[in-house]
């Protein structure tokens, strides 16, 4: 009579990340074809759990044995898998422009000078102020085989650092989403390529007013700078730093990612 491995009662014990599953076997006095009856009735996997691993069975009578067989939660990744992570934790931005006057006020006998919604104006500069403006981070991690990430692939990825998004992407707008960069590490025993592609985002703004200029737009990793005339306020008799001209400036390169970034 042939090994047999049976499950048997009390079986299938659960814990937070594991299961264990309880065997007997008849129909041998011999336990390494013991451990073959088992290992041949156990299933490679079980509810989700992986990572097999048969324990030494214990023999009870002259051919009755007990086995188990416990199986984990599987941390290994595979070819085609992928995670996402993300940060909305802002970034700083250095401003000469307010969104708007909230109040001034004046000593006795001398009228505020018209602002025009600068900051920290002096009688030869705008000195602005940092504030923390929307910047999403985010970074994806993702399992390729190796015979796509070749050396004309890697180096795609390097041409296409510190470039923005040409079109709409995942959500985000043409223009919005910052490629940081990617790194990789080749891993021998899958045979396949661990790579970590790092993201910034910045919003388009449209609308936008500065002194008497209305209608602004700006990419969001656009840059915006306000050019200021000197002017007297009639009302105050003061010289004054009037905004009369903004400027939206490119200072990255904007590229398809189509086909190579892929979250």
């Amino acid at each position: 009579m042939a090994a047999v491995a049976t499950e048997r009662f009390g079986s299938r014990q659960r814990g937070s990340d594991s299961v264990k599953l309880l065997y007997v076997i008849f129909g041998t006095n011999d336990g390494d074809a013991a451990y073959v009856a088992l290992a041949a009735a156990a299933p490679a996997s079980y509810g989700g759990f992986s990572s097999r691993t048969i324990q030494p069975v214990e023999r009870q009578g002259v051919d009755f044995w007990f086995g188990e067989v416990d199986y984990v939660a599987s941390t290994a990744q595979e070819a085609g898998d992928s995670t996402y992570e993300f940060d909305t934790g802002g970034g700083t931005q250095h401003i000469t422009q307010s969104l708007a006057l909230i109040q001034s006020y004046n000593a006795t006998g001398y009228v505020a000078p018209e602002s025009y919604g600068a900051i920290g104006v002096t009688s030869d500069s705008v000195e602005g102020c940092d504030i923390t403006v929307p910047s999403y981070h985010f970074s994806n991690r993702v399992f390729l085989e190796a015979g796509i990430v070749t050396a004309a692939y890697r180096r795609t990825l390097y041409l296409l650092t510190g470039t923005t998004n040409l079109y709409a992407w995942y959500g985000f707008e043409a223009g919005e989403v910052l490629f940081l960069g990617a790194s990789g590490t080749y891993r021998q025993a899958e045979g396949d390529w661990e790579l970590s592609f790092k993201y910034a985002a910045s919003p388009n703004q449209t609308g936008l007013t500065i002194g008497t200029m209305t209608g602004i737009e700006k990419p969001g990793w656009a840059y915006l700078w306000v050019r200021y005339q000197d002017t007297k306020d009639e009302t105050s008799k003061s010289a004054v730093k009037q905004p009369i001209a903004a400027y939206v400036n490119q200072v990255y390169r904007t590229a398809s990612w189509r086909g190579v970034l892929t979250l």
